[in-house]
Order: structure tokens, then sequence, then C-alpha cells
């Protein structure tokens, strides 16, 4: 059964590290968590890395820079590893061939440009990655919908026909399928990935809860000097992503029941009722560690 706790300190001393999700747990997409802050800030303190470990389409300097612009101070986090860092790995390698063509927003831009460190130089070794049209392309890039605001999958069902009778495979920079901002639900590339796939079309996946984020984790976790094995605690309140992901990797997982699913749980969002919370994680056939209302 699932151990329902008061905040991450009562977890302190078991953990070298914890992959901690972004969306949902440290902010909304609009506004930081105080109480997710400072619990991170304690955890390091106690010696503990943390990477935030973000399904985002976009390389890691562009979600510093978003964390920036929220307030959520540097001393909160050690590491970023994003979807779009892994699948960008993947999209150098040749996983769609070398003429691609993109789904996605303006925001998006730097998937195609702006590499972190340990891909950069990877990058330069690799031939050019060219965006061309839908008709000429060997593979789409998906990061998500050009505008999250306003449509929704069906809006793209024609390119996706289009795409899926050319035969060309999609590379998905983020798994998501829907997240919170603020008060609105947003669909992510995920949800485009999925209608690919239910129209006979195929789609790869680089973040959670698939093996290359993970991969990619534990190498920048390991050269910012954690322990060769060291104990991971994973965050988030994404049941199929976070949870799923965390689950299939081996690791201890903490549910954080007042993201996504805050509604399944009680009326007090902070308080989720056990009974409520076991019945509903047994219709998904997992038990994740910990569970609590939200990051504390």
């Amino acid at each position: 059964m699932t151990e329902i706790i008061r905040s991450l300190a009562d977890l302190t001393g078991r953990y070298d590290a914890v992959f901690c999700d972004l969306w949902g747990c440290l902010h909304n997409g609009q506004t930081a968590f105080p109480a997710a802050v400072a619990a991170l800030q304690c955890f390091r303190t106690t010696g503990g890395k943390v990477v935030l470990l973000t399904n985002a389409p976009r390389p890691k300097s562009s979600v510093v820079r978003q964390l920036d612009g929220m307030g959520v101070p540097r001393d909160a986090w050690d590491i970023v590893v994003t979807s779009g860092d892994a699948a960008q790995m993947g999209m150098l390698s040749g996983a769609v061939g070398r003429r691609v063509h993109h789904i996605g927003a303006v925001k998006d831009e730097p998937f195609f440009t702006d590499f972190a460190e340990d891909l950069a130089d990877y990058a330069k070794s690799q031939p050019a990655i060219e965006r061309v049209a839908l008709k000429d392309a060997t593979g789409i890039v998906c990061t998500g919908l050009a505008d999250d605001l306003t449509e929704t999958p069906d809006d793209y069902r024609a390119a996706l026909l289009l795409g899926k009778t050319l035969g060309l495979p999609m590379l998905c920079a983020n798994p998501d399928i829907v997240v919170d901002m603020g008060d609105k639900r947003l669909y992510c590339a995920g949800a485009l990935a999925q209608a690919y796939e239910e129209m006979g079309g195929t789609a790869l996946y680089f973040g959670k809860p698939h093996p290359p984020i993970y991969d990619l984790a534990r190498r920048r976790l390991a050269e910012a000097g954690a322990p060769s094995d060291p104990q991971i605690l994973c965050i988030g309140d994404g049941i199929a992503t976070d949870i799923q992901g965390g689950i299939s990797e081996g690791l201890d997982t903490l549910f954080i029941t007042g993201g996504l699913e805050a509604e399944r749980f009680g009326s007090d969002v902070e308080q989720p009722e056990q009974d409520l919370l076991d019945t509903w994680l047994a219709s998904k056939q997992l038990s994740p560690s910990f569970a609590m209302g939200r990051l504390r």
C-alpha cells in the first residue's frame, strides 16, 4: 500500500537524489509553489542532489530561464534534464532522418539550435538537420501544438493523416498528454503522438516514462558527483509518466496527488484520503512508494 507522508523531510537520509517533476509539482506554468521550493532547498541542505526532470520539449537552458522568470531560486536545484535534451540526442542521431518537418510553437524553436554542453560537441559532429515541408520530410519532430492556448489535436488531423500516409516516423519531444497552466488545461506533444499512433503512425518517445531521459539524468547526476549507485526518489503528479517511469526504472516514487489528479482524492487537496487513493491506484495497477497532496 502506498504510504501517505506529510512532507519530503519525512524521508530525510533515505535518498541521495530526487528526480523531481516541474509542472504540477514545483510550479503551475505561471508561478512557483513556495512550499515545494522550500522542500527542495531543505533536501539539498542535507546533502541530497535535486535533479529537475521535466517533459518540457525545450533544451535545459530554456527551462532554466523559465524557472528564473518564475523566481525559483538556483539553490533549489542542482541539475535540469528535459525531454527536449533527450529528444535532441535522438534527432541528432538520425532517429527520424535528416529532413524533418516541425510541428510545434515558436517558443520551441531553440530545440533545433540550442544544445546543452554534453550535446553540443555531438551536434557538431553530425550531418545537419534540415527543416522541410511535410511532403519532403523523412520524419516529423513534434514539440507540441503551434498554439496550445486555442488548438486541440483535432486541428492537426489532416497533417497527421498525411504524415501517416507518407510513412513518416514522429519524434515526440514531450510525452505528456496535457498540463495545467493556472486553471487552464493545455494539450502537449504527447496528445498529437497518441493521435498519430491511433491512425497507424509510428511515434518515438524520449521523455518520461521512457528510458532515454532517465539514462541522461543518471549520467548528469554522476557528473555532478553523486555516489556510484545513488538511491533516487522520483517525484511527480503524472501517474503514467513520473510514477510509471520511476517504477519501470526500479526507483522509489512519490506521487503528488494535488496535481493533475487533484479532484480524485477528497475535498482537501493537501490531505488525500487513503481509501480513495488506494482504489484509484489499484485501477491503474500501480503502487507508488509514497504520496502527498502537494510537494512540501
